[in-house]
């Protein structure tokens, strides 16, 4: 399948984007903020129908609109009950908007369906450039504020008494999870990011507890997802999407079984 540039092509766009979903969902699930995720994910829907009514690329779109959503989502919301009510008016009107972009457009209906499921064998070399650019960010940045995100995620009070602010580091944790989502719609779609997102991460917390096993753990089962699920595709003729999703949920459920073997004994 290699002598195809198409699927030389999707692997690399693939490994680049579940090398970061691997790492950011891992703080995704242990922050409790998989909806924001999910809500990040719709809003670059309407980003990228913007950015085609506009004339431009979508994936400019999905990032630029997603990273604003994300930067309001953590000046808006103070806790995680707020969050949550923040994140959904912030999804309730980018579906609006996106519905809007659509009515005016109907010739985008094809490409929707694309955004929608995504469509990881359509990728061309000058996207693969701009992930990777994206991701090389995106993990500079989490590098940068992991430690105090560990300690605000873990022990929220104590660090805020220690003069960590959670606030900004929520906003610009936000900000990282925006451009992995965007990234993520490249390769699953809007509707199926959460798999790439939350699937290997939550997957791996069921086996471990140590932050630095299950952070390979969830990079490994990333990698892991996009790579068969590539593969399982070429081979069978079935949508990209649908191989990486069945995999995330059966890596999900053996975990899930493990997890509850090892608490009854």
């Amino acid at each position: 399948m290699f002598e195809y540039d198409f699927m030389r092509h999707a692997f690399a766009a693939a490994t680049v984007v579940a090398v970061l979903s691997g790492l950011v969902g891992y703080f995704v699930v242990l922050r409790g903020q998989s909806f924001a995720c999910h809500a990040l994910a719709h809003v670059g829907f309407t980003g990228a129908t913007g950015a085609v009514l506009l004339g431009t690329t979508p994936l400019w779109g999905l990032v630029s609109v997603t990273v604003a959503a994300g930067i309001g989502m953590g000046m808006i919301g103070d806790g995680l009950a707020q969050r949550d009510v923040a994140s959904g008016m912030i999804l309730s009107l980018s579906l609006g908007l996106g519905l809007l972009f659509l009515h005016v457009y109907t010739a985008f209906a094809t490409q929707a369906t694309a955004l929608l499921f995504g469509n990881v064998l359509a990728v061309d070399t000058q996207t693969i450039w701009s992930l990777l650019l994206l991701s090389a960010f995106s993990l500079a940045l989490l590098a940068f504020i992991s430690r105090p995100l560990l300690f605000a995620s873990l022990q929220p009070e104590l660090a805020e008494a220690k003069g960590v602010s959670p606030r900004w580091l929520d906003i610009l944790f936000l900000v990282i999870v925006a451009l992995a989502t965007a990234e993520s719609v490249q390769i699953v779609g809007v509707l199926l990011v959460f798999v790439l997102m939350v699937g290997p991460a939550a997957s791996a917390q069921r086996l471990t507890t140590r932050i630095g096993k299950a952070l390979l753990l969830s990079l490994v089962f990333a990698l892991a997802e996009a790579w068969c699920g590539l593969t399982l595709s070429f081979y069978t003729d079935w949508p990209t999407s649908f191989c990486i999703t069945a995999l995330s949920v059966a890596i999900f459920v053996t975990a899930q079984l493990r997890y509850r073997h090892l608490t009854r004994r």
